[in-house]
């Protein structure tokens, strides 16, 4: 009769703290859902194969590059941190799982305690023979041993979706870390091919500056035999002085391009081997798109997006599961005397508890309230992140293809550009000779072939760059 009786009045208990707990009417909030749709192909294309499925070393094949590659995904810092980071998410997930498993301790413990006499408990010891007509002691030693357990049940799945939540932000570590390994393949690729580029233009420097000394001498002449001016002289002498001072320039940004390498590949600076006289020699590899709906499959970032949105919808359950009561169930088992040699007097000395506890907020949410608020708020957030990176990974890929079309033409345009500007070259200087063309003509004639030599090289570089950086935006250097 007594326990039926005691079991309604939790069961009543229960019921009223459920109705005191729940969500209030003006915080139900509506979830924002994603939009995953996206065109149906890049700039009418058409393609069924996609370049973003071929792995980095069928992609690139050369064998230093690929070397380079293979020693930053080794020994770059930054990866690296970003694998001890995926192993700190990792972690949170045991630590999340433990929590809704019971905690037990194994203990015990000394201490003294004196009860006044004139408390109920006080007058109980004075009034109790503990043993032989020997009374309890006004001052009593407390020793204990044994086991204590702790168990919130997770009735609302509370602790269980923060699990879930420790996974999926896992998950999103790992694509984490797949982008930024498409991200450290992509820039060493744009900086292997922008030092052969800058050895290249070094090459066409000093070659010039051999022309133009040539050409200087030439002058000179021209102007011991009374032909030309001092100032003929001087302005061919300022040319020269001018392209020995790119040649220094040239020379810092190799040392700079090298040592971009050298820190994403984890090493102190030194030489990069290369085979820069084949540069002019690459041609352009031919790159398959697929279709844009491919791109949520192979970005890694968008994957991470996603994930992060998964974890932030799972954040506003974990949020609203603080509303409801939770239950909590502790015991106790194990030995407790005044003395410890009465420790193994049993069943005398052995104590045991069960208790439990069903507590809900009431009063004072603010904080519960605030967070399910800002649950909410970051999952909204997220669905904008996530749309924002899907549009994002559309337009680097528009964009890397509008640009692979345009260099190819300005490659065929820089490239007759330079055939008639050498061919001019020796038609200037014979005309000089013969007094039918000045020595203005000679020297801006030579400076238009360098420059225009120079932007060759540098518009070969932009296309070997693109084609990095499509396959980048693709979603390929990560497998």
């Amino acid at each position: 009769m007594q326990y039926k009786r005691i079991k309604n009045t939790l069961v009543i208990f229960g019921i009223l703290l459920m109705m005191a707990s729940c969500v209030p009417k003006s915080l139900i909030l509506i979830n924002k859902n994603e939009n995953k749709s996206v065109p149906e192909r890049f700039n009418n294309a058409q393609d069924s194969i996609n370049t973003a499925k071929t792995i980095w070393k069928e992609y690139f094949t050369d064998p230093n590059l690929l070397g380079l590659i293979d020693t930053a995904l080794r020994n770059n810092q930054e990866l690296n941190i970003t694998l001890q980071e995926i192993e700190i998410a990792k972690n949170e997930i045991g630590f999340r799982k433990g929590e809704y498993k019971p905690f037990v301790t194994l203990g015990g413990g000394v201490g003294i305690e004196k009860v006044s006499r004139y408390t109920s408990q006080g007058a109980a010891d004075a009034a109790t023979e503990i043993k032989d007509g020997i009374a309890t002691p006004e001052i009593l030693p407390n020793t204990y041993f044994g086991a204590f357990a702790s168990w919130e049940l997770d009735i609302w799945h509370k602790l269980r979706n923060a699990q879930k939540v420790a996974a999926t932000n896992y998950l999103a570590s790992i694509e984490g870390k797949n982008f930024l390994v498409t991200n450290i393949v992509g820039e060493i690729a744009n900086s292997y091919y922008e030092l052969m580029a800058l050895d290249n233009q070094l090459d066409i420097i000093k070659k010039n500056i051999v022309v133009l000394t040539n050409a200087l001498s030439i002058i000179r002449q021209e102007k011991d035999a009374a032909k030309v001016t001092e100032l003929a002289v001087r302005r061919f002498e300022a040319e020269v002085y001018k392209t020995q001072s790119l040649q220094y320039d040239i020379q810092q940004k190799i040392t700079v391009a090298e040592n971009r390498i050298n820190f994403l590949v984890g090493r102190f600076p030194q030489h990069i081997q290369r085979n820069s006289e084949r540069f002019n020699e690459l041609m352009p590899n031919m790159v398959y798109t697929g279709t844009p709906a491919q791109l949520l499959e192979n970005r890694p970032d968008i994957r991470q997006a996603e994930l992060k949105l998964q974890a932030a919808k799972l954040d506003i359950t974990v949020a609203r599961a603080s509303f409801y009561p939770s239950l909590r169930l502790g015991a106790a088992l194990g030995f407790r005397s005044y003395n410890p040699l009465f420790l193994a007097n049993l069943p005398a000395s052995l104590m045991s508890s069960l208790a439990g506890d069903l507590v809900g907020p009431l009063i004072n949410k603010n904080a519960i309230i605030a967070r399910y608020k800002s649950a909410n708020a970051k999952q909204i957030q997220a669905v904008y992140d996530y749309e924002k990176t899907i549009l994002n990974a559309y337009i680097e890929v528009a964009n890397q293809l509008s640009n692979i079309d345009n260099l190819g033409k300005n490659y065929e345009m820089k490239n007759n550009q330079v055939q008639a500007l050498t061919e001019s070259t020796a038609i200037s200087l014979k005309l000089f000779k013969s007094a039918r063309a000045d020595y203005m003509e000679v020297l801006l004639t030579q400076r238009d072939v360098l420059e225009s030599r120079m932007e060759l090289i540098e518009t070969r570089m932009k296309q070997m760059n693109v084609l990095v950086n499509t396959y980048r935006a693709l979603g390929g250097g990560w497998n």
